[in-house]
């Protein structure tokens, strides 16, 4: 039976044991690249821009989800947002328990499609919805590691 041939009868279905291997990468992409590169050698943050609607794109996209233009011009993204959503981790990634809880934000920046979803270096009993805050950036020797789980920014520190 090939992939374009069907079965309806269960008892004509075969499986093999074993395991299979499945190995992903993935990619940041020409846009990723662009804005973790320039994150890490220049501590920029980088929006891609649509010259046709005047849309600015964080993360930065390689077409404008309205025109699809071919998106080709990068502006700065401001260092201060505003955080929209929150959440706290309890657990980490790899499902251990952490001593004390991670504050999440998605942060937005004004005049900018998206944002960035990143660590808020603020008490979960502290961090709010609508809160202003300012990216904190590693030093510049501690992002040259090229890493993107080193990258900055560090986090975000809300603004008095």
């Amino acid at each position: 039976m090939t992939f374009l041939d069907r079965t309806t009868d269960a008892r004509k279905f075969r499986h093999w044991p074993g395991n299979v291997e499945a190995d992903y990468i993935y990619t940041s992409g020409v846009a990723g690249e662009r804005f973790f590169v320039a994150l890490r050698d220049e501590g920029r943050m980088l929006a891609s821009r649509c010259t046709v609607c005047h849309l600015d794109y964080l993360p930065p996209r390689m077409f404008c989800e309205d025109c699809f233009a071919e998106l080709t011009e990068y502006v700065d993204v401001p260092k201060t947002g505003r955080v929209a959503a929150i959440t706290a981790a309890h657990i980490d990634r790899t499902g251990a328990q952490l001593s004390h809880p991670q504050v999440w934000a998605f942060v937005t920046f004004e005049g900018i499609r998206g944002g960035l979803v990143h660590r808020l270096l603020t008490p979960p009993d502290q961090a709010r919805a609508g809160t202003a805050v300012r990216a904190k950036l590693k030093p510049r020797d501690a992002r040259k590691s090229g890493r993107r789980l080193d990258n900055p920014p560090a986090g975000y520190r809300g603004l008095p």
